[in-house]
C-alpha cells in the first residue's frame, strides 16, 4: 500500500507546489511509482506539469461525483509519475463540500481504494485550513510543510500544527508530522541563515536536513510544464530535491 503524505502550509508562496511537484518527481525518478493529486483550486501543479486545467476533468469528479480515481490519473513525461489534476470545477468545492455527510473523509475513501497502485501519493493543498485542506490531512498517513526561509512564515505553523492536533483527535489518529521543509534557502543573506536556525532550534529533529536553495532555475521550471528533474537535472535545485528524496526514504 502506497504511503499517502500531504503537503501543507496555509500561507502561499512558500514553495509548497515546487516541493510537491519536485520531491514526488525526484521520487519517481529513484523507480517509485508516484501520483501528484491536485487539490488546490489554482491548480499550480497541474500546469507545472504541463496538464491545461480547463481541458480534463480531474480530483473534483472524483471527490463530488464518485468518480474512480484511476480513471481520472494521468501520466507526465517521466516514467512510474502521474498526476490527478485539478480541473475547473473544483473551485467550488469548498462550499459544495460544507453540506455533504463526511464531508471530511471523502479523498480518504478515495484514497484507500487507488493505494495499491502507487508507492507515494502526494497531494498538493491549498494555501488555507479548509475542507480541501482538512479532507487531505484526514486522508494522509503523514503531512510535509515547507517553510520559506524568512521570519513572517514561520506564524502561520502554531495555527497548522493546531489543526494537525485536532485532525489526529477526531478524524486521523495515525496522522504523523512527515517532515518540515526549509524552501527558499539563500545562503547570501545573514536572515536566511538565521531562520534556519531558529526553526530547527524550535522544532529540533522535524526539519530535514536538506535545505531547498532559491533557484531561477527551479522557479523557469514550471513555466516549461517540467519538474527541475527533467528541466535541469545538474541544477542546484534539482540537486535538493534528490537529496531531499533520499533522505526520506532513508526516514
Amino acid at each position: 500500500m502506497g504511503k499517502v503524505i500531504a503537503v501543507a502550509n496555509q500561507k502561499g508562496g512558500v514553495g509548497k507546489t515546487t516541493t510537491a511537484i519536485n520531491l514526488s518527481a525526484a521520487l519517481a525518478l529513484k523507480s517509485n511509482r508516484v501520483l501528484v493529486i491536485d487539490l488546490d483550486p489554482q491548480g499550480m501543479a497541474t500546469a507545472s506539469l504541463g496538464k491545461p486545467k480547463e481541458a480534463q476533468k480531474g480530483i473534483y469528479q472524483a471527490l463530488m461525483n464518485g468518480n474512480d480515481l484511476m480513471d481520472l490519473v494521468v501520466g507526465t513525461e517521466l516514467d512510474n509519475y502521474y498526476i490527478c489534476p485539478c480541473s475547473p470545477e473544483l473551485s467550488g468545492a469548498e462550499v459544495e463540500l460544507f453540506s455533504r455527510d463526511n464531508r471530511e473523509k471523502k479523498l480518504r475513501d478515495i484514497l484507500d481504494k487507488a493505494k495499491r497502485n502507487f508507492h507515494f501519493i502526494f497531494i498538493d493543498c491549498p494555501p488555507s485550513l479548509g475542507f480541501l485542506t482538512l479532507n487531505a490531512l484526514t486522508a494522509a498517513d503523514s503531512v510535509l510543510i515547507p517553510i520559506q526561509c524568512e521570519f513572517l512564515c514561520m506564524e502561520g505553523i502554531p495555527d497548522l500544527l493546531a489543526v494537525f492536533d485536532q485532525v489526529r483527535t477526531y478524524f486521523n489518529p495515525s496522522l504523523s508530522i512527515e517532515g518540515i521543509v526549509l524552501t527558499m534557502f539563500d545562503e547570501r543573506t545573514n536572515l536566511s541563515k538565521q531562520v534556519a536556525a531558529e526553526i530547527r532550534r524550535s522544532l529540533k529533529t522535524v526539519v530535514f536536513e536538506v535545505v531547498i536553495p532559491r533557484s531561477v532555475r527551479l522557479a523557469e521550471a514550471p513555466s516549461f510544464g517540467k519538474p527541475i528533474v527533467l528541466y535541469d537535472i545538474k541544477s542546484r535545485g534539482a540537486v535538493a530535491y534528490l537529496s531531499l528524496a533520499q533522505e526520506l526514504l532513508g526516514k
